[in-house]
């Protein structure tokens, strides 16, 4: 029953981490770009949750719905103001913008709300007995939203006219304009539809934690990154799998009182080992570079 319990806790972690890694893998897999401010974009999701439920005292759920639309808003103007100038510009320059936002966020969160963790009043939903197996109502309320969120977001850009022009847009910008496709609007939508992710994901991190931190999405945001690379960045079901894996081998390290202090460690070196036997990670496909 332990391994069980354990393989829920890392199932439902992973979840969480796959949709982080989604926002990365789309906004690379559309703009071409590392995103490095979307860690932050949870904390910003964290806060609005604070201001909604604790300051405001409305419902969870509505508390989700404003901090789904104002993540989405966040992102939308990241990309327009920081993100959009830098279309031709060298990576180094867009990464250096990515890392400069991302403290940029972080700073204003400690101006705004200071330094100190604040707590958010969110329910706190109890557990459930599944025969002689006890969980949380956390990890099943998690696991089954995850899933919802990634399969509605998988049919989304397998059926819907948005989501082909996205893949299009994924395979090649220039072709897809010659198409008729609006390159800067599919890739507004890739970073609002990201964004609305974070939220999501930083809904279910206060659900778990009950407060919220200006560096609360720093270290989810960079494992989410490495799932991202894991599964293969770009592809949407890689970020799915890459997370999921991550989430998995964090909980059953965290479980050994021998692996626990190095369970950083020994995610991080996953990623090595897997990009070293498959450098466009599990599910990632080579591309040629055109000369």
């Amino acid at each position: 029953m332990k391994f069980l319990e354990t393989l829920l806790n890392g199932l439902s972690a992973g979840s969480t981490y796959a949709m982080i890694a989604l926002g990365y893998t789309m906004v690379y897999g559309i703009a071409k770009m590392l995103n490095f401010a979307h860690g932050d974009v949870i904390m910003v999701g964290g806060y609005t949750l604070f201001i909604a439920s604790t300051m405001m005292g409305v419902s969870p759920l509505l508390a989700l719905l404003f901090a789904i639309v104002f993540c989405a808003l966040i992102g939308v103007t990241i990309e327009k103001l920081a993100y959009k100038p830098l279309r031709g510009a060298s990576p180094l320059a867009v990464l250096i913008t990515a890392i400069g936002m991302s403290k940029l966020l972080q700073s204003l969160a400690q101006i705004v709300f200071g330094s100190a963790t604040q707590p958010v009043d969110l329910l706190d939903l109890g557990s459930v007995s599944i025969g002689s197996l006890n969980v949380s109502m956390y990890t099943v309320i998690t696991l089954l939203c995850s899933a919802v969120i990634m399969i509605s977001l998988s049919l989304f850009v397998k059926y819907t006219r948005t989501g082909r022009a996205m893949i299009a847009v994924s395979e090649d910008k220039s072709a897809a304009q010659l198409m008729g496709i609006n390159v800067n609007f599919i890739i507004t939508i890739t970073f609002a539809i990201g964004s609305a992710l974070a939220a999501f994901a930083g809904f279910f991190m206060v659900l778990k934690t009950f407060n919220v931190e200006p560096s609360m999405g720093a270290m989810p945001g960079i494992k989410a990154f490495t799932a991202a690379v894991i599964g293969g960045i770009g592809s949407i079901p890689g970020a799915m799998l890459g997370g999921i894996l991550m989430g998995v081998v964090e909980a059953f390290a965290q479980t050994s009182p021998v692996m626990a202090p190095y369970t950083d460690a020994i995610e991080f070196s996953i990623l090595i080992v897997i990009l070293l036997v498959r450098p466009s990670g599990i599910l990632g496909k080579k591309r040629r570079e055109k000369v």
